[in-house]
Formats: C-alpha cells, sequence, structure tokens
C-alpha cells in the first residue's frame, strides 16, 4: 500500500500510476499542486515534510489542522470530505 502525506491511499487513485507517482516520490510537487498552488508544492507536503521534517501528516501534533480540513476535493461533497477526513487520520494516526 502506497500512502501519501496527507493519509490518501495513492493506490486507489486513479491519477496513481499515470499521472501521479505518489507525492513522496514526487517530493510533493503532484500534477495538480504544479497546476494550482503557488510554489507547485502541496501545501500539507511542503508544511508536513519540507518544513517540519516529519514523515507525514500523521506525526504532527496538530492533525487535522486548518489546512489539512480545508484543502477538499473540488469533486466531492461535503459528508464525502467529513469522511474522507476519519479515514485519513486513521491512516496516518495507524488505527
Amino acid at each position: 500500500m502506497v500512502v501519501s502525506c496527507c493519509g490518501l491511499i495513492c493506490d486507489k487513485c486513479e491519477f496513481f500510476g499515470r499521472q501521479c507517482a505518489g507525492c513522496l516520490e514526487v517530493k510533493g510537487q503532484t500534477f495538480w499542486a504544479k497546476e494550482s498552488m503557488p510554489n507547485k508544492t502541496c501545501p500539507l507536503f511542503d508544511c508536513a515534510v519540507n518544513v517540519r521534517r516529519y514523515k507525514n501528516c500523521g506525526d504532527c501534533a496538530e492533525l487535522p489542522c486548518a489546512t489539512f480540513v480545508q484543502m477538499k476535493d473540488p469533486n466531492s461533497t461535503d459528508e464525502e470530505h467529513k469522511a474522507g477526513l476519519v479515514r485519513r487520520v486513521a491512516v496516518l494516526k495507524g488505527k
């Protein structure tokens, strides 16, 4: 299982292996981050790995922080987003 810095399971993503090799592999510069983020890097990866030197967001005592909660897939409903947050935190905390 390949897990992203924010707890997404890369292997289950439709973009994995095609448009994305996983955030750890591309050092947070995923295809969507390159297209939409000012510094071309996912803000969660940048905070957790680049700035705080954690393995992933799961090492942070602030999980889920405001950035983690605010970063929502525009294609998901609010309910899907909330359920996804719970799953991702559980993955990161090893539950």
